[in-house]
């Protein structure tokens, strides 16, 4: 039997949900409990593997206090061809790892931090530390 994949938007949808709900503290339960829905539901929704209804989707945005567009930013296919030296759009890898217990530790972590130097120091340490071969 052959294993469907998920849509890749539908990943991509899906793990913006996972995003936002962990940057505001709520668990799968309670947001399953604001939707009318189970947790199970909210983690096939999480993976791609179900697909998220337009009406669902107003009720998520309404729930987390988000547009809807922003569980479309960066997905795929989605980048606007532009010439010039800019950079690629299609950061997919900074979505994925934002999308990581250890990405948004870091983030919620960082944005706490009101001293601007240090926040600065910081981000050169990480540079400094990114550059030096594995051990």
């Amino acid at each position: 039997m052959i294993k469907k994949t998920p849509n890749p938007i539908d990943k991509h949808v899906g793990s913006r949900v996972r995003m936002r709900r962990v940057l505001i503290g709520m668990s799968q339960e309670k947001l399953g409990e604001a939707l009318g829905i189970t947790f199970q539901q909210i983690q096939k929704y999480e993976k791609g593997t179900n697909r998220i209804g337009a009406s669902r989707m107003q009720q998520i945005s309404t729930v987390m206090g988000v547009p809807v567009s922003y569980f479309f930013e960066d997905a795929p296919g989605s980048e606007i061809k532009a010439g010039g030296f800019g950079e690629s759009q299609g950061s997919d890898y900074v979505v994925d790892f934002l999308t990581t217990t250890e990405g948004l530790q870091l983030n919620k972590s960082f944005v706490r931090i009101s001293d601007p130097k240090v926040r600065r120091k910081i981000v050169d340490l990480v540079a400094a530390l990114a550059d030096q071969p594995a051990n």
